[in-house]
């Protein structure tokens, strides 16, 4: 079993508050993903961030293929991180943390996500090919579309 895992940091010149509204906002995940993947959110995200909360999406990853996406939040220590695991959807396993960091002049925003492709050593074989650069591509799209919204340090 390979698990991969991400990593991407950010910086941005806002408040550790501004940060949070913004990173906690379920709704606000439409904001920062390419429009291509066709994101919606089906339910979940109609209260402040909580542990034990349940938000389902639909997603257009590859190929024009909807896929249902189930996530539940996991830990919240408001503020400072949150996680959230997919409980169905496209990965065998997706264990994603954010964690949002004062620093001189604003925050530092970190994601670090622990993932693992279906389909065993087919899956494997794609990864490299389509799957990590594909995440590499949205994580850089949510960078640019942060900095958009809040400038850079």
């Amino acid at each position: 079993m390979k698990i991969y895992t991400l990593h991407s940091k950010q910086k941005l010149p806002i408040s550790k508050q501004r940060a949070w509204e913004f990173l906690s906002d379920p709704n606000n995940l439409k904001v920062i993903t390419p429009q291509y993947m066709g994101f919606v959110i089906k339910s979940g995200a109609d209260r402040p961030m909580f542990a034990g909360q349940f938000i389902q999406y639909i997603v257009t990853p590859l190929f024009g293929i909807k896929t249902s996406w189930v996530t539940e939040i996991t830990q919240v220590k408001e503020g400072v991180y949150f996680v959230d695991e997919q409980r169905f959807g496209p990965y065998a396993l997706w264990h994603h943390k954010h964690f949002i960091k004062e620093i001189q002049g604003g925050v530092e925003m970190e994601d670090i996500i622990d993932y693992k492709v279906p389909l065993g050593w087919l899956g494997q074989l794609v990864h490299p090919i389509i799957v990590k650069p594909k995440l590499n591509e949205i994580f850089e799209y949510r960078k640019k579309k942060l900095t958009e919204l809040f400038g850079t340090l």
